[in-house]
């Protein structure tokens, strides 16, 4: 059983020290974005966050509610 977990970290560090490295030879070494809003390969593809997606979508259903509330209030108060 310990020669396993040993077997394992070794491998967890051999891995670790492979993208330290990768990292230090890449000219602009830093991690790959991993947010997708942030990624312009989806962006260029039209796909986004759906967390966003979500919000923006909350906020045009606010905005049509609101409006139609408003209609109604006018036809309301022409009635009187």
């Amino acid at each position: 059983m310990i020669t396993v977990l040993l077997i394992a970290i070794i491998l967890l560090a051999i891995c670790f020290a492979g993208f330290a490295i990768a990292i230090l030879i890449k000219k602009n070494g830093k991690f790959p974005e991993l947010h997708i809003g942030k990624n312009e390969d989806l962006k260029k593809r039209g796909i986004g966050c759906a967390t966003s997606q979500d919000k923006m979508e909350q906020a045009k259903a606010k905005k049509s509610l609101q409006f139609k509330q408003l209609t109604l209030l006018e036809k309301e108060l022409k009635s009187l």
